[in-house]
């Protein structure tokens, strides 16, 4: 931002919600095909409609510019963009002027043993793991291509290398249920928290998501019978609600998209890797922010695209997960927005 020049106005949406957390999917591609993100055969963008890292990294700094204070990294797997830690260590520079909180990633934790330590060494301070199971056999058949062992240690890298992690399981019914209580004792004895989260309908899969959907007040009752859940006030800037856990001291956050929304405090938007922005995960109303910022190498063009968008963010999603609705309710994988 030129010197003398005031800073933009932050955004509001139409709801009054002020618009402070971005999350950016750098690639849609991933090592890992979890069966409930997506199908085995994906066919993925190319790479030319991609934005390349010196665009990801204006548009983001726009963002910050309007307002934004937290920006997560996600793909797909985020660590398998080729270079990303160009883009990293370009972001971090927000991070050294204090115009950006935080800059985080949410990864599978594949490639972490490679990057733990450049991530520390860029200010990121916080990630977040998407594990599932700890039972090699069942992570294999959940993941397709996975490796539990290499997700460990990347998860064993990034602990000694000072960042915090956060284990995130989705909670799939007579799959990982049961072993919930286990994985919470494990996470909390190594200092992580953790947070589980409902199967949310996007994208065609394999399987039938009626078969998976656990709501997550059944899961919360069944974990009460053996720990007390007491609510707190604990909040990272995500839709999380969180609980102490009295008998680990650790904390345990529900992400309850389908039986409790969040939305009535979202403060969210979500790029693509193409530069498509979505005021909402679970609205198909986007907003071509690419066509804007490569016409111009201004921002003018840019900055009033974001605007129009914001001004149309919706109250909240349309999620549903029943037997009438075999369909999807977004037709795009999760790894197209980007979690």
């Amino acid at each position: 931002m030129t010197a003398g020049m005031e800073r933009p106005m932050n955004m509001i949406d139409p709801f009054g919600r002020e618009i402070s957390y971005l999350r950016v999917s750098v690639t849609d591609r991933c090592d890992f095909r979890c069966t409930y993100c997506m199908a085995e055969d994906m066919t993925f963008l190319p790479k030319r409609d991609l934005l390349s890292l010196e665009e990801l990294d204006r548009l983001c700094t726009v963002f910050i510019e309007k307002g934004v204070k937290r920006l997560r990294l996600t793909g797909g797997e985020p660590l398998v963009r080729k270079n990303i830690m160009h883009l990293v260590r370009e972001l971090s520079r927000h991070l050294k002027s204090g115009a950006l909180e935080e800059l985080t990633f949410t990864t599978n934790g594949s490639q972490l043993a490679r990057f733990a330590n450049e991530l520390a060494d860029c200010g990121v301070r916080r990630i977040n793991v998407s594990l599932d199971t700890l039972d090699p056999d069942k992570f294999k058949a959940i993941t397709r291509w996975g490796d539990l062992q290499r997700v460990m240690t990347g998860i064993d890298a990034a602990l000694a290398a000072g960042i915090h992690v956060k284990i995130n399981a989705v909670a799939l019914k007579g799959f990982n249920d049961a072993e919930i209580p286990q994985m919470l004792r494990w996470a909390h004895g190594r200092g992580m928290d953790m947070t589980v989260i409902e199967t949310m309908p996007m994208g065609e899969i394999d399987v039938d998501r009626t078969d998976q959907y656990l709501p997550l007040s059944l899961l919360r009752a069944d974990l009460e019978k053996t720990f007390t859940l007491a609510d707190i006030p604990y909040k990272t800037g995500g839709p999380a609600r969180y609980v102490e856990v009295l008998e680990t001291g650790g904390r345990l956050g529900f992400i309850t998209p389908m039986t409790h929304n969040f939305c009535e405090s979202c403060n969210r938007v979500r790029i693509t890797c193409t530069g498509t922005l979505f005021m909402c995960l679970g609205q198909e109303d986007a907003a071509d922010l690419r066509s804007p910022l490569r016409a111009s190498e201004a921002n003018d063009l840019l900055s009033h695209a974001i605007d129009e968008a914001i001004g149309r963010k919706p109250k909240g999603h349309d999620f549903v997960i029943d037997r009438r609705s075999k369909r999807p309710a977004v037709l795009r994988h999760m790894s197209v927005t980007g979690g």
